[in-house]
């Protein structure tokens, strides 16, 4: 029987993360985003899935894209089962290889998932010769398996798109909703209303995901949980604790001891 959960990271491919979820009832998410670009595959079952606007009801054979920074969450139908395979792949590696971040959030493609499907199982095999290359390669190939989706026009908003700015260079410190009011001039009921439209997040969720993120690129490193905890801005480590658990659903524990399968 496939693990409920796993994650995989290998010191050899330090620019990507990988997880394995067989059983998605018991792995529940709320909204959150990622610094990385992410990319997965349903292989059993179905889930709703919502990114930004968007919310869909995707199945087995179906692939999911998540650019950095967009709000979304996977969740099962019903109590139903599902599982998937996700892959988290840091950005400035792939800028390297020349990547263009995709409009299009998910796919029904056969090929694609079948292609996917073998980059994951040549990653998980350590005997496999080159896999950095091989991953450059479907990265370089990604966009001949999507559809021209044209993106959306994104309307400007200087005075949130500052507070949400503000935020991620502040997500450490002890910040109030009176800061960062101050620091992009608007109202707090504006400012409330209008950012979660933007963003999907409340102010104080985007913030709490900021630090979630800091909090996990720290325990990729392996370091003291309570530690990263307060450097990230929580109170302790019971409070990184159940925002762990709601972003990523997983403990920090566990997310942290995670080793090449």
């Amino acid at each position: 029987m496939i693990e409920v959960s796993r994650f995989w990271r290998d010191p050899a491919l330090p620019f990507v993360e990988a997880r394995r979820v067989g059983d998605g009832r018991q792995v529940c998410y709320g909204p959150h985003s990622h610094e990385s670009f992410s990319i997965g595959l349903v292989t059993g079952g179905r889930s709703t899935y919502l990114s930004g606007d968007n919310q869909v009801e995707i199945s087995a054979g179906s692939t999911v894209m998540m650019n950095p920074g967009v709000v979304h969450a996977c969740n099962p139908i019903a109590g139903q089962g599902w599982s998937y395979l996700m892959l988290f792949v840091d950005m400035p590696w792939l800028r390297a290889q020349g990547f263009m971040l995709p409009a299009q959030t998910f796919s029904t493609s056969a090929p694609l998932y079948g292609r996917l499907l073998r980059v994951f199982a040549d990653l998980f095999d350590s005997e496999v010769a080159d896999r950095e290359a091989g991953l450059a390669r479907f990265f370089q190939q990604l966009p001949d398996y999507l559809e021209a989706v044209p993106a959306k026009a994104d309307t400007a908003h200087p005075q949130l798109d500052s507070a949400a700015a503000f935020m991620r260079a502040h997500r450490s410190d002890p910040l109030s909703l009176a800061d960062i009011c101050a620091a992009c001039g608007l109202s707090r009921s504006y400012l409330i209303r209008a950012f979660r439209q933007r963003f999907g997040l409340t102010p104080h969720g985007y913030l709490l995901d900021q630090r979630v993120q800091q909090a996990r690129a720290q325990l990729r490193k392996g370091r003291a949980i309570a530690e990263v905890a307060l450097e990230a801005g929580f109170a302790d480590q019971a409070h990184l604790q159940r925002a762990f658990k709601q972003h990523l659903a997983a403990t920090p524990g566990h997310y942290r001891d995670a080793s090449q399968a």
